[in-house]
């Protein structure tokens, strides 16, 4: 059975202010923000009743639209608020919020300084991004045709909406290929991240994770898994990665709001290690539910009680 369109669901949203009834949450058919991508959101996960790194999460939704020339109207403890409220108003303990803003309809240019800015938050339940199968035997990528932007392209440490048409197009071509997801080069050539994820490789006793400067996104959960390494006295290095020591790595996994921990198994139909998902992998991923699901000792700040 499928699932219930998301413009058509019981509950509420979090827009502008207040909570209001889902269904009737609209913005104009002629905002700016749909028109020409001017918007930013977050990812956030809830589990069993708290919050992964909401903070976090806010701090880089404002930085984001400053990024862009946005201000938002509101303050980081008022959106962290709003979050938590509309995750009990929908009676959600586990689930992922959506953050968003974006620019409104009263004036349709390229420029637009003088719209409104619109502010929303949503809430639902939701399993795994890439499936439990995923999760525990690990999935199968490809290498993109598409390009991660230039850095001076297009701003990319903001989670812009218009700068995911590069996401959109790498995850589809992938998924058209009969792969579960895609990895991105940056314009030099060096391995970037996914179409929605950080990527991480383990090889010679090793982990490694691209530098931020490879045009990719400043994770939460990415930093989140270089603690967690730290902790676990895993010796952890950010550098460029070239395409080839992917196929030669030991371990391969991904992590995100989303994705979580997921292990990756085939990149190019070349199989990793022994093509599950790794010891190295398999300890970190551990750490992060323990931690996430309130199981561990450490981390305990970063998680906000709904």
């Amino acid at each position: 059975m499928s699932s219930p369109s998301f413009d058509d669901r019981d509950g509420f949203i979090w827009s502008n202010g207040q909570l209001s009834p889902w269904r009737d949450v609209h913005p104009h058919v002629l905002s700016h923000g749909l028109h020409y991508g001017s918007s930013v959101f977050e990812g956030v996960r809830a589990y069993e009743g708290e919050i992964f790194k909401l903070n976090e999460h806010t701090e880089r939704l404002f930085d984001g639209t400053k990024t862009l020339g946005m201000e938002i109207p509101y303050t980081v403890a008022e959106i962290n608020q709003a979050c938590i409220d509309v995750l009990a108003a929908n009676d959600i303990t586990d689930g992922y919020l959506r953050p968003v803003a974006w620019r409104g309809s009263e004036m349709m240019a390229i420029s637009a300084q003088d719209t409104k800015i619109h502010v929303a938050i949503a809430a639902w339940p939701w399993g795994t991004y890439l499936g439990e199968d995923g999760l525990d035997k690990g999935i199968r990528v490809r290498l993109s045709s598409f390009t991660r932007h230039h850095v001076n392209v297009t701003m990319t440490k903001a989670k812009a909406c218009g700068y995911y048409i590069n996401s959109i197009l790498a995850k589809a071509e992938a998924v058209q290929d009969g792969y579960d997801e895609a990895i991105l080069l940056d314009p030099s050539g060096y391995v970037s991240e996914g179409s929605g994820e950080n990527i991480f490789i383990y090889s010679k006793g090793k982990l490694h994770t691209p530098v931020l400067s490879c045009s990719n996104l400043d994770g939460i959960t990415r930093n989140a898994v270089i603690e967690i390494c730290h902790h676990l006295g895993i010796a952890l290095e950010e550098r460029t990665i070239t395409r080839d020591e992917l196929y030669i790595a030991e371990e391969i996994f991904l992590s995100g709001t989303a994705a979580e921990i997921t292990p990756v198994r085939e990149v190019d139909n070349r199989v990793i290690g022994p093509g599950k998902k790794g010891p190295i992998t398999d300890q970190i991923q551990k750490t992060f539910f323990d931690i996430v699901r309130g199981d561990h000792p450490k981390f305990q700040e970063w998680l906000t009680r709904i």
